[in-house]
């Protein structure tokens, strides 16, 4: 079963041998980035300059001994830098505004949620089960709307939406808006507060995620036009929306067919959909990269058995790629879809039908 050693390239064991210890340091490394979320050490350190150990531990009211071993590692792995001169660490600003401002400790709770249920997946590899969204952790659904949401706040208002043919005027006027698959209400709140006069309805089958959204819609000051409930894609109330969204859902779904001709049906006349998917090439061997990687990843652990969970259970992924999707909406009856932004993690298409 096992290879002979002396028939092998060393070269290639050693080299791939340092790939997988880097995965492992990262596996670790996730969760002292969590810590230092949790704990502030990453904001205590912004913006302060050089400090030491005991320094930022008495910022934190934390313990120095934890926190050298902290920054050791977080210096060994390049989020901090380290001066041996003076025995201070400092965080780069840019390491700061990506930490902090675009909250990205949200990707890895996301990624320590996913992990806790990897007993309950492997379990489904050997049945053929799904394992539905709503039976996650917990930190799988905070951890979601952490990593998504700065891209939405970034993209949706200032590029996405004035990229569809007359939409942005719509809903500047007052439009109707049904944000499908909404978790816990980021883009859906990101949207109501760029559009004060349009009324905005939230959905997702998950109770919990429609709870956190209404609290948080309540807090944001934009509850008098904007509704959350719970809901499914194929079977959300109401019809005459000038705009349907899905972000970063409809992969997760196990009849996207079925749940697109719903859509279709709840348009007003000249309404639109727009479908935010992950960004995907159509060819799995170009898609063998980073991004790739983390969407692969997260679609074993998450997507696959959340969409193998439902009825259909068509199981998209989360690297369907344009073509598939287009596929997808043209059997459901749209005769219209044209790719209208992309970014790094994104590709936006406008369907009309």
């Amino acid at each position: 079963m096992g290879a002979d050693l002396a028939t092998l390239d060393q070269a290639k064991v050693e080299q791939f041998f340092g790939k997988a210890v880097q995965d492992v340091a990262a596996t670790l490394h996730a969760g002292l980035v969590l810590i230092g979320d949790k704990l502030g050490l990453y904001r205590a350190m912004a913006g302060a300059g050089p400090l030491t150990a005991a320094e930022l531990a008495r910022r934190t009211y934390t313990r120095e001994r934890y926190v050298k071993e902290w920054l050791s590692a977080q210096a060994a792995g390049g989020y901090v830098t380290y001066d041996p001169a003076t025995g201070c660490f400092a965080l780069p600003p840019e390491h700061a505004f990506l930490l902090l401002d675009a909250d990205f400790p949200g990707a890895f709770q996301l990624g320590a949620g996913s992990l806790r249920d990897e007993p309950k997946i492997a379990e489904a590899f050997r049945t053929g089960a799904g394992f539905g969204w709503h039976e996650h952790d917990t930190g799988v659904f905070e951890g979601c709307e952490r990593f998504f949401r700065p891209g939405y706040a970034m993209h949706l208002v200032t590029e996405w939406i004035p990229a569809l043919e007359g939409v942005k005027a719509r809903l500047q006027a007052g439009g109707r808006v049904a944000d499908v698959g909404c978790g816990h209400g980021a883009s859906t709140i990101i949207m109501a507060q760029a559009f004060p006069r349009s009324t905005f309805t939230g959905f997702d089958y998950h109770a919990p995620s429609i709870g956190w959204a209404r609290r948080t819609a309540d807090k944001a000051g934009v509850g008098d036009h904007v509704a959350f409930e719970v809901a499914s894609a194929q079977d959300y109330p109401g019809r005459g929306y000038d705009l349907v969204t899905f972000f970063d859902c409809l992969h997760d779904m196990g009849d996207p067919v079925g749940a697109a001709r719903h859509v279709l049906q709840s348009l007003a006349p000249g309404g639109v959909w727009m479908l935010v998917e992950p960004f995907a090439n159509d060819r799995l061997e170009d898609n063998l990269n980073p991004v790739g990687r983390l969407y692969y990843s997260a679609s074993t652990l998450l997507c696959t058995p959340a969409s193998l969970s439902q009825d259909v259970g068509l199981a998209l992924g989360a690297q369907a790629g344009e073509k598939r999707l287009r596929d997808v909406l043209t059997e459901a009856g749209f005769t219209h879809v044209r790719r209208v932004a992309q970014t790094p993690a994104n590709m936006i298409l406008e369907a009309r039908a």
